[in-house]
């Protein structure tokens, strides 16, 4: 494990490196590998752009983001305005099934639901949301389940990791059960550990993923 000072200077240099963030904006801690963000950020793209670049540092095995989404008064829009945005964003997509997803907001907070077959439309829904104008936040409550019934699942899994070059097929194993995926082992990073995710929700046949495995160990 690293030092907590070497890790909380490794992450605030990511931060610094990356242009999608302002890392002057946002103080960082770190202990026993668990880095916490702080500060202020104009939109909620800002704050999940720090998250995923503290997330692809080594040694990171949980981050808590106490940042904080303020918008500036030319960011802020009505409920109705945000909604009405998400959905006309939604339907523009054609990765998304039409009618598929439904939009609630609540002071700037967004929360999708309704039903897709794939790990990637729900991961594109919110993606498709996350850079509005006036969102403080979003909550993906959309369930993915998939038409296909796969008997080999695990299998699948296991040739998708192995061909993967991201992932140390080596040292992560999947359990199957009606659906639901559960990742056991160990990654290097914290980045690894949602690339395997992603490559196990691919498979079809899976509906759920329960990553257990270890960061950094």
């Amino acid at each position: 494990m690293k030092p907590d000072l070497t890790l909380q200077e490794d992450v605030a240099e990511e931060l610094a490196f990356d242009p999608s963030v302002d890392a002057a904006a946002i103080g960082v801690a770190a202990k026993d590998g668990v880095v916490t963000l702080t500060g202020k950020v104009p939109s909620f793209s800002d704050k999940f752009a720090a998250e995923k670049a503290a997330k692809r540092v080594a040694g990171v095995r949980g981050i808590a983001p106490e940042i904080e989404v303020v918008l500036p008064a030319f960011r802020r829009r009505d409920d109705a305005d945000i909604a009405a945005a998400a959905l006309n964003v939604l339907q523009w997509n054609d990765t998304i099934p039409r009618d598929a997803i439904t939009i609630k907001v609540e002071q700037g907070w967004l929360t999708l639901e309704g039903h897709v077959e794939w790990q990637f439309q729900k991961e594109n829904a919110e993606h498709a949301v996350r850079h509005l104008i006036g969102v403080r936040g979003v909550f993906n409550a959309i369930t993915v389940t998939p038409r296909v019934k796969s008997i080999d699942v695990e299998n699948k899994i296991r040739k998708t990791f192995e061909r993967s070059a991201d992932i140390d097929a080596s040292r992560v194993y999947a359990e199957t059960h009606d659906g639901t995926v559960t990742l056991r082992g160990a990654v290097r990073t914290w980045s690894e550990r949602d690339d395997a995710s992603r490559a196990a929700y691919a498979v079809p046949g899976v509906s759920t993923v329960e990553n257990l495995t270890a960061v950094g160990v």
